[in-house]
């Protein structure tokens, strides 16, 4: 890993929490993700199962963790499944986890080889009445491609069709939307990492420069860093290409008096960051360009202070759209005799902000977490307004990640360029 070690107690107290959600004589089971193939005899980089992730800190491909907080012998209450290095291994693909630096990483004490899983399984399996296993039940994901969790629950469904099979998707949801102090920590190293990014992009953007360039100088920044990369696929969209929501071409040539809309953040330590930033490509923003920036800026400034326990997604999201409406009329975008008219559910804002304004961050970029349970303190989310006008070749939006505490909103990001000016005295 390019990151430096996490504090196992992160990772301790997190299987802790999670023992507690459990139905009494249970056996939870938790999988890293698949490594992914590609076309030849190569894999995609392996990216580590968050819920895996979380309760171990073990960021290693065919890893397994058992927790059976109620099982009579104390060893094994946690136990920790490794692939079993070799020579050939070791040469070709490099080290991989001892057992003495698992349980450093993780603090768990008994750890095995992934060929003693079975044996040890059925062991916890038959003093359990429930086998809790760990599907994707995050809201936005969709896949035909079946993961290990979900081959491993399908399967042993049939091993054991006595016992009752429990989900443990919807309580890692809830105990990974509240940040503790270590992943913060995190977020914010991921955050500030993302700043460097965009500081030193600020300094090379000027008229015939490729987006191309701008994501290499970006990845380069990150990596010297010691980030993982790129939280997700970062979006360097010039002129027009800024009204495309999910441009990841990012090949063409940025033109003198286009705005880059810029959507990017680091991963590190599997945690992301999450930035938006608009630049003029020229150095300096035409009158109409910066209104339009500085009506996303109002309104980014306005729906961050909403952003507080108690609120729900929905309440805030249509707040936001009101908030949006105004800026847009001011704009002269829309009309307020027309808005008067509009029918509620297909408010006329969205022809110009299309998408939420925020989301769950923290080991995914769309985090899990449940939109319809109250806001509350330990949450990060984004904030992220936009205005897109096809017919004027320009997209604003700007995004920053936000901690919810018991005091108001920490920006996790506050230290990061945003001002219009601010952006072309850095520029110029």
């Amino acid at each position: 890993m390019k990151y430096n070690p996490i504090n196992k107690n992160l990772f301790i107290s997190n299987r802790k929490n999670l023992a507690k959600k459990l139905k009494k004589n249970s056996l939870a089971v938790f999988h890293a993700n698949d490594l992914m193939p590609k076309s030849g005899d190569g894999f995609f980089p392996f990216k580590q199962h968050p819920d895996l992730y979380y309760l171990s800190g073990i960021d290693q491909e065919m890893t397994v963790l058992l927790i059976c907080p109620d099982f009579p012998i104390k060893e094994y209450r946690e136990v920790l499944f490794l692939r079993k290095t070799n020579e050939h291994i070791a040469v070709w693909e490099g080290h991989k986890y001892t057992m003495p630096e698992a349980e450093a990483a993780s603090g768990i004490k008994t750890i095995k080889w992934v060929e003693d899983f079975n044996s040890v399984f059925s062991l916890l399996a038959n003093h359990s009445e429930n086998i809790y296993v760990d599907i994707n039940e995050n809201d936005r994901y969709a896949s035909e491609v079946e993961d290990r969790n979900s081959r491993f629950a399908n399967a042993y469904k049939l091993k054991y069709p006595g016992h009752n099979f429990e989900r443990s998707g919807q309580i890692m949801a809830d105990l990974r939307r509240v940040k503790s102090k270590h992943e913060v920590e995190q977020i914010q190293t991921a955050c500030n990492i993302t700043e460097k990014g965009l500081r030193r992009i600020l300094r090379m953007i000027k008229p015939g420069v490729n987006e191309c360039e701008i994501e290499a100088e970006i990845t380069h920044e990150f990596l010297i860093n010691r980030a993982t990369g790129h939280a997700y696929s970062p979006i360097i969209a010039s002129g027009p290409n800024a009204c495309v929501l999910h441009y990841v071409d990012n090949n063409l040539k940025c033109n003198a008096g286009d705005v880059i809309l810029m959507d990017f953040g680091a991963e590190y330590a599997n945690y992301a960051a999450d930035l938006t930033r608009c630049v003029p490509v020229s150095g300096k923003f035409t009158k109409r360009q910066k209104d339009v920036y500085n009506a996303v800026h109002k309104v980014m400034k306005a729906s961050i202070k909403m952003l507080k326990p108690g609120n729900t997604i929905d309440k805030y999201h249509k707040a936001v759209g009101e908030l949006m409406t105004k800026q847009l009329v001011d704009l002269k975008l829309l009309k307020m005799s027309e808005v008067k008219k509009q029918d509620a559910k297909s408010p006329l804002y969205k022809k110009y902000f299309m998408h939420g304004t925020s989301h769950f961050l923290g080991l995914d970029v769309h985090d899990v977490g449940d939109r319809f349970k109250p806001m509350q303190v330990g949450n990060v989310f984004t904030c992220e307004p936009g205005i897109y006008i096809p017919e004027e070749n320009l997209g604003i939006r700007l995004e920053n990640d936000i901690l919810i505490t018991a005091k108001g909103q920490k920006d996790l990001m506050k230290n990061i360029p945003i001002n219009a000016d601010e952006i072309e005295d850095l520029m110029n």
